[in-house]
Formats: C-alpha cells, structure tokens, sequence
C-alpha cells in the first residue's frame, strides 16, 4: 500500500516538475554571478521536493543538482570550477555530487522529525539547513583540495580565502532566500493539496 502511495501519478508529477526546476535552473540561469560570487537559486526545489516529499526524494534532487554541476566543472563553465577539477577530480567530484544529495536528505529527516511537534518550526529548519549543509561540505571539499585553493588565495591564508572570498556573501544570500522563499512556496502547495483533496 505504501509503495502504491508513493508511485501515484501526483506524486510523481511533483518529483519529475522539481526535478525539471533543478536542472533548468543549475544549467540554464538559477545560478547569478555577482563577481566571483555564485548565487544558487537550485536549493530551492530541493528543500521543497525534501519537505513535501521526504529525504529520499531530497536527496535525489540534491543528486540531480550535484551531478548537473559536476558538468559544469568538467567543461569549466566557472573559472574557479576549471581550477579545481584541473588539480582535484576526485574530491571535486565527490565534493559536487555529496554537498547537495546530504543537504537534500539530512533536510527531509529533519522536516520529518521536527514537523510532528511545530510544522512551521520544521519548515524554517528544513529551509536553512540546505544552505548550511551544502556551505559546510563545500568548505570541506576546498579545504582537502588546499593545492588548488592555495593557487588561487596569492599566498594568504587558504581557510580565510575560502570563507570570505569564495562563501560569505554567497551562504548569507542563498540562506535568506531559502528561508524568505521556501517556506512561502510550500504553505502555496499545502493549499494546493488540501483543494485536490476535495
């Protein structure tokens, strides 16, 4: 019976349309430069696909995602990308691909743990955790890749240039957005819902 739930038709044209948002958005304009600054619109449906849909679903997303930019460094589309798969490819494929699958998985548990006590509370949580965890794991995905990160720091302290230089002004945006934006676009599908539940 769950699996039956699962596979619906409404289910999956939810997952293949946040699907669709994922890989337009990464490769075709969700991602804006301000500088050296990449401001990723993508971790928006993932955070949704998470919440409405469970980690699983999250998590594919997140892969979707990660997967879409690992193209994207491979034919050097950013400069910074071309650096680091030059001098990395291993951690900088591991770094493209895990980042967003565990910022989609970890937000759906999160939802679904926390929603059972304060939905709203689980939504925000859920929301800002994307940012963080894809941040985090970026951060520790330069830090193993200090050879190539160091190239580009001019000799200064390679965790300094990683945090202000390449994610500060990013995380705080993409953080906000998420949290502005997400929560919004999901209470929009909760009433979705409940009129088709009609």
């Amino acid at each position: 019976m769950e699996r039956n739930q699962f596979f619906s038709a409404k289910k999956i044209t939810g997952i293949a349309v946040l699907l669709a948002l994922v890989i337009v958005l990464q490769a075709f304009g969700g991602t804006i430069s301000i500088g050296a600054v990449q401001l990723n619109f993508t971790l928006i449906p993932i955070v949704l696909g998470a919440i409405v849909f469970g980690p699983f679903v999250g998590a594919f997303l997140g892969f979707a995602c990660g997967f879409v930019v690992l193209v994207q460094v491979i034919i050097g589309a950013v400069p910074f990308y071309a650096l680091i798969w030059t001098n990395d490819p291993i951690v900088t494929l591991f770094t493209c691909i895990v980042k967003t699958t565990a910022a989609g998985y970890v937000s759906g548990l999160v939802y679904r743990l926390l929603s059972k006590k304060n939905e709203t509370a689980a939504i925000f949580m859920a929301s800002g955790l994307v940012p963080v965890i894809n941040t985090a794991l970026f951060i520790v995905g330069c830090l193993l890749m200090t050879n190539s990160v160091y190239g580009m720091a001019n000799g200064q302290n390679v965790l300094v240039f990683i945090l202000v230089g390449l994610v500060t002004f990013n995380f705080f945006i993409e953080f906000a957005i998420n949290l502005i934006v997400a929560p919004a676009l999901q209470r929009v599908i909760g009433i979705v819902t409940k009129r088709n539940q009609k």
